[in-house]
């Protein structure tokens, strides 16, 4: 008997205030990093980015576009990243997020320390339509 292949599906954002600086928290295990989380049973995809950006941040987005996909093919892991903008909230950490900040784009991507994170944070920003990133690390 075959057992269907399992995948971790995952939400993430890039999310902007006023000034288009993006939002970062510093978490436990990957240090700096976008919001995001796993994507729930039952849940849309677009539904779990807005409510782990607000469970690790505080902030509520609205969405702008869906960038893409990145696939980590050795961890079965598919994240899907959008673009959003904060439209309320406050900042409040969690055990997820043990700080959290708004830099410009350099000051974003040296605090950010996994590249594939920073990978999504520059095409989210500098593309105009969709794309599927696939890696093997």
């Amino acid at each position: 008997m075959n057992q269907s292949p399992k995948h971790i599906v995952v939400a993430a954002a890039v999310v902007l205030n006023e000034d288009n600086d993006i939002l970062l928290l510093n978490g436990p295990k990957r240090g700096w990093e976008i919001p995001g989380g796993r994507v729930e049973e039952g849940e849309s995809i677009s539904s779990a980015v807005i409510r782990e950006t607000k469970e690790e941040t505080g902030i509520d987005i609205e969405i702008l576009r869906f960038c893409g996909i990145f696939q980590n093919v050795k961890e079965s892991v598919i994240s899907n990243i959008f673009l959003a903008r904060a439209i309320g909230g406050e900042f409040r950490t969690s055990s997820e997020s043990y700080e959290l900040g708004y830099f410009n784009i350099d000051e974003a991507l040296i605090k950010v320390n996994w590249d594939s994170i920073k990978e999504q944070i520059v095409h989210c920003l500098s593309q105009k339509d969709s794309y599927l990133i696939e890696f093997n690390h």
